[in-house]
C-alpha cells in the first residue's frame, strides 16, 4: 500500500553533517511510519570508487537509523529490483519510473529517487508473498 514518497536532500557542505541529516531523516521517517520491515538496494560498484565510497556510507547512515526501530533489514541487487518491477534487470530509470506509478496507483509526478526506492519496497513486498507461499508449501509436505 502506497502512503507516501520523498527525498531527503541534505543541505550542508561536510560529508560528515550530510551523513547525520541522511541518519536523522530516515531515524524520523522510521520512528513516525513505524514499518515492519526495511529494505534497501545494494551497493553498486561503478568504476568511481569515491563515489562508491561515499554512497555506501550514505547507505550505512540510514540503516543504522533504522536498527533500534524495525524488526528486520533486507538487501536486494539492482536487477532483482528492475525484474521485480519492470519483468527485466536491464530496465531504465524511466521505466522503473512508470512500472512502480502503475503498480502504486501513483498519479501524480514522482521523483526518480523516490521511484527508486518505492521499486525496493515493490520488490520487497513481493520476494516476502512469495516466501510466505513457498512456507506454507513446505509446511504441507
Amino acid at each position: 500500500m502506497y502512503i507516501e514518497a520523498g527525498v531527503i536532500r541534505t543541505s550542508h557542505d561536510e560529508f560528515n553533517q550530510r551523513l547525520k541529516e541522511i541518519h536523522d531523516g530516515v531515524a524520523m521517517l522510521v520512528d513516525r511510519l513505524q514499518p515492519d520491515a526495511v529494505a534497501v538496494e545494494q551497493v553498486f560498484v561503478s568504476r568511481n570508487a569515491s563515489s562508491a565510497l561515499k554512497l555506501g556510507a550514505a547507505r550505512s547512515a540510514a540503516i543504522c537509523a533504522t536498527f533500534a526501530r524495525a524488526p528486520t533489514l533486507a538487501e536486494y541487487a539492482p536487477r532483482a529490483i528492475k525484474q521485480a518491477v519492470t519483468g527485466t534487470g536491464s530496465a531504465t530509470k524511466e521505466q522503473v519510473q512508470h512500472m512502480v506509478r502503475a503498480l502504486m496507483g501513483i498519479d501524480q509526478p514522482l521523483a526518480i529517487d523516490a521511484s527508486d526506492a518505492l521499486a525496493v519496497a515493490v520488490c520487497h513486498g513481493n520476494s516476502q508473498h512469495l516466501q510466505e507461499r513457498l512456507n506454507r508449501m513446505a509446511v504441507r509436505r
